[in-house]
């Protein structure tokens, strides 16, 4: 069931953080079910699967450096009723590995959970290790479920989610602290269902991941200004709540998206398509303009290659301008 309503509610009154969510995620999933395995490739801390590997060892299995191989193994185990959770850095999980997750994965429609920790320009270690196209990769393989989650709140109940869904999925995930923006007690992660978080009438901004708490920042910005805009948050980049994005559109004058990714091929263009076909209307896209990335802390990356929320209020008014003089 797709929310109409905005539910501002959802919201944490003072945002705060949580460590290592994810792993704590996966051990809970671990106990709840005896069919969950692990594969890794000798990055089991830096993964932070190696709390499953010392509570479930017999669960849990290190290929070494070798993405390829581990992607054949899961879906070797999956075939014999596993749910494999696979892990490595999300570059080398789509980039390295990506026929295998193609051809073995996705063509099989096996039932293999993907995770890539790393997501976009959050690496110190430059452009090998920044995840910058994972979401376009994985968004054109058919039957490929997309996720990529903002807070600690929706990790959390994203990892149970996973291992429900009957067929690939491929999830970007964070790591050590991790912010907490949605009401634990409130909020409800449902795989395909956007999150309408604020409601207004001038511009849509649609964001996922960690481009929610710069897009709720912007959204205020641009309330000084006089700018009325509403935001949906969308955890699942594919597939994509087309209903929500279509019903917050109509109401608006304009669209924004925010990514932490390339404009190409991710949330933007997923949205592009969504209103080019149904419901034209002017549309800027926030995210990496077509380069790699120099190494840095996640501020200074969001900053320099215009991921922050002054972008998304310059982008708002630009995209409100061309409504106007339309």
């Amino acid at each position: 069931m797709t929310l109409t309503t905005p539910t501002q509610s959802l919201l944490l009154a003072r945002p705060a953080e949580a460590f290592g969510p994810y792993k704590q995620a996966l051990i809970a999933l671990g106990e709840a079910r005896d069919d969950v395995v692990v594969l890794g490739a000798d990055l089991g801390t830096s993964t932070e699967i190696d709390g499953f590997q010392a509570r479930f060892p017999d669960r849990y299995f290190n290929v070494g450096a070798a993405e390829q191989n581990e992607i054949d193994i899961a879906v070797g185990m999956s075939f014999e009723g596993d749910i494999p959770f696979v892990h490595s850095f999300g570059v080398f999980l789509t980039r390295r590995a990506y026929e295998q997750v193609c051809v073995q994965v996705a063509m099989h429609r096996a039932n293999v959970k993907l995770v890539g920790v790393i997501p976009g320009l959050t690496s110190r270690l430059g452009p090998t290790h920044q995840a910058i196209e994972d979401l376009a990769l994985m968004r054109t393989l058919p039957g490929m479920t997309v996720l990529d989650p903002a807070d600690a709140t929706e990790i959390s109940q994203m990892v149970p989610a996973m291992a429900e869904v009957d067929g690939p999925v491929y999830a970007r995930m964070m790591r050590r602290e991790v912010p907490v923006l949605l009401d634990p007690e409130r909020y409800r992660f449902r795989i395909g269902q956007a999150v309408p978080l604020r409601s207004g009438a001038d511009v849509l901004l649609v964001t996922t991941g960690l481009m929610l708490a710069p897009v709720l920042a912007a959204a205020d910005l641009l309330a000084a200004r006089g700018v009325s805009a509403a935001v949906l948050h969308c955890p699942t980049v594919k597939p994509l709540d087309v209903p929500a994005v279509l019903d917050l559109a109509a109401t608006c004058r304009a669209v924004v998206t925010a990514e932490n990714h390339l404009v190409a091929g991710g949330l933007g263009s997923s949205v592009a398509e969504v209103l080019g076909e149904r419901l034209p209307l002017p549309l800027e896209r926030v995210g990496i303009r077509d380069t790699f990335a120099v190494p840095g802390s996640p501020e200074y990356l969001f900053a320099r290659y215009g991921l922050d929320a002054q972008e998304v209020v310059e982008a708002a008014l630009r995209a409100v301008a061309r409504r106007v003089q339309a």
